[in-house]
This record gives C-alpha cells, sequence and structure tokens, in this order.
C-alpha cells in the first residue's frame, strides 16, 4: 500500500515513526528537514501522485486545534477542528482537498502528545461548557487507522474529559479498534452518505454506501454514538427520486430514535478550489452542473441549492425531528 515513506530527521526515532516503519519493510525511506519540502512545491501533479501516493511522517509545531467556521457544528457553541493527517485515502471527485494541497502525498503528525495536550487546555478552560472537537476535517478520520493508530490514541483522552465532545468523521469501515472497546457517549462516529450512483460515480475509492451503513450500523448496535452526514448533496436532474431512496435505505438499518445528529449541505468549494480542480478534471460531468460563484464560493444556482435543501430536509424530517438535523450553510 505505502512503498515510499518520507521521515523528517527530528521524528526518525519517534515510536509513531518506528511502527510505521516495521508495518511497512520493503517501504524506500527518504529523509527530510521538514515535510514542506516534499508537500509544498508548486511543481507537483496531484492527479499522477494519487494513483501512489507516499507517506509523510512529520511532527506539527503550532496550532493544534483551531476554531471551526461560525456555522460549522452540531448544537455546541465551542467548536475546533484539528487534523491529525492532511490528505485522504480516498478519491472523491468533488473534495476539496485536491483544491488545496499541491501533493496528494499523505502526512501523518505523529506528535499526538502535543495535540491532546492543547485539548485538554482548551477544556481546562471552560470546564462547565461543553466543546465539540472535530477531528475529519483534512483527512478521513478512520481510513487509515490501522496505520495512524489515531482513534486509538485519542479515545482515551476524550473518555477522561468530561466537558469534551469527539467527533469522527468518516467513509470507512475500519471501525475495529471503536468495537474493541467500551463506546464512549461522547464520541460521535458520523458517516458521510451519498446515493449508490453518486458513490459510484464521484467517490473513488471509497467502501460503498451499504458498507458504510453496515459498519454505522455495527457501531450503533453497541451503543456508539452515530452521525449522518449528507454532505455534499449532489444534483442530478432526478435528485429528489435518489435521495428519498437513499433516506430510506438509511433509517432501514440505523434506528432514527437513536441518532445523535444529520448533517445536511449542498455541493460547494471555494472558486480557486474549484478552478484548480477542474484543470486537473477537465472532463468531470460534476462540473458541468449548473453553477454560480458568490462571494469567492462555487455552489448551484441560489434557487436550485434552496430547493434541493428544502426538498431533503422535508424527507429528512420524515423520520427525524428537526433538533437532530443541522444544515450546513456557505
Amino acid at each position: 500500500m505505502i512503498d515510499t515513506l518520507y521521515i523528517e530527521k527530528a521524528v526518525e526515532k519517534h515510536p509513531r515513526v518506528l511502527a510505521i516503519q516495521k508495518r511497512f519493510p520493503e517501504a524506500r525511506v527518504i529523509y527530510c528537514e521538514r515535510y514542506g519540502e516534499v508537500f509544498n512545491p508548486k511543481s507537483q501533479n496531484f492527479r499522477l501522485q494519487k494513483q501512489n501516493p507516499a507517506l509523510i511522517l512529520a511532527e506539527k509545531y503550532q496550532k493544534f486545534a483551531l476554531p471551526t467556521p461560525a456555522t460549522y457544528g452540531i448544537g455546541g457553541e465551542h467548536n475546533y477542528y484539528f487534523s491529525h493527517m492532511l490528505n485522504c485515502l480516498y478519491d472523491c471527485r468533488y473534495c476539496f482537498l485536491q483544491g488545496m494541497y499541491q501533493s496528494a502525498n499523505y502526512v501523518l503528525f505523529v506528535n499526538y502528545e502535543d495535540f491532546q495536550r492543547q485539548i485538554r487546555d482548551i477544556c481546562y478552560q471552560t470546564p462547565d461548557q461543553p466543546i465539540y472537537f472535530f477531528s475529519g476535517y483534512d483527512c478521513d478520520s478512520l481510513a487509515l487507522e490501522p496505520i495512524t493508530g489515531f482513534a486509538e490514541a485519542f479515545l482515551p483522552l476524550f473518555a477522561e474529559l468530561p466537558n469534551a465532545w469527539l467527533e469522527l468523521r468518516t467513509k470507512s469501515t475500519q471501525i475495529r479498534s471503536l468495537l474493541n472497546r467500551q463506546p464512549l457517549k461522547q464520541c460521535v462516529v458520523a458517516f458521510s452518505l451519498s446515493p449508490d450512483d453518486v458513490v459510484e460515480k464521484v467517490e473513488a475509492k471509497a467502501p460503498s454506501l451499504d458498507k458504510r451503513l453496515e459498519a454505522a450500523a455495527k457501531l450503533q448496535q453497541q451503543g456508539w454514538p452515530i452521525g449522518l452526514r449528507f454532505d455534499p448533496l449532489i444534483y442530478q436532474h432526478n435528485y429528489q427520486q435518489h435521495y428519498q431512496a437513499l433516506f430510506k435505505r438509511v433509517f432501514q438499518l440505523i434506528d432514527a430514535n437513536q441518532v445523535h445528529s444529520v448533517s445536511l449541505g449542498v455541493f460547494r468549494l471555494p472558486d480557486q478550489y474549484f478552478k484548480k480542480i477542474h484543470k486537473l478534471y477537465p472532463d468531470e460531468k460534476l462540473f458541468a452542473s449548473p453553477f454560480q460563484t458568490s462571494s469567492g464560493m462555487v455552489s448551484y444556482r441560489a434557487e436550485l441549492e434552496a430547493k434541493m435543501m428544502q426538498d431533503c430536509t422535508e424527507m429528512l424530517l420524515q423520520y427525524i425531528p428537526e433538533a437532530k438535523l443541522f444544515p450546513c450553510k456557505l
């Protein structure tokens, strides 16, 4: 799976680095001073690298947990995101990461303890208020869990912080580390879900809808809080039928009464990211949709966006109370 490891010299003896090297004994190892030497050069071809990404093992020095945008959240007033990784195993055509980064290589920040220290500090500052931390912003939280041990390392931390909530955002079926421990009531395992035909057309390398739902159902049955993330909504001429069928399928397998939260949002990208991705994939049919640019963001025309949100909201409210639904706004 990984045939090249780039390792910052400062972390070459770190226990996580040594464990990953042991996992990939045949991998070529290249040492560097800082990961940006490999990750940031502009001459790279994201599309070509995505076929066989390298893994870069690095150390993060600051800004371990950052405030989320004002409209991002699942009910809490204090919201932060943190990224133990940059880039994703999957190759979803709508993903903003391919517009944000020059490189498709994975970066893993191995100094988990520094992330954990800042998360503790944030929680201690307001011990009487719930603090929400979102881990799947710059990567998939669980897709590389067998390599990173991320959830295994962070769940004990959140178990000891009474006011801390963790969202693990994922399309993955790598849930063994969760099933092997007691459920954590303040950890929401949030699955990103799309209709079957959307998965097939624009979510390359990601597990099928049925596989994701199977994983979510197993976790829910064991007692883990489950989140459902219908984001981004993708337009096609008969989108209502596709999303109606999706929601019916989801709630045949997932107990709506026990769902923690549901979020809903349309396709949107910063204009500069959209242009870069469109250049990478000029023949992609997704980018021929009825888009408009407003305030630096590319999304569907305002009336279409409003109609999609309204239609899907009405469908979802047949299954869940409105208090559990969180629209994602631009």
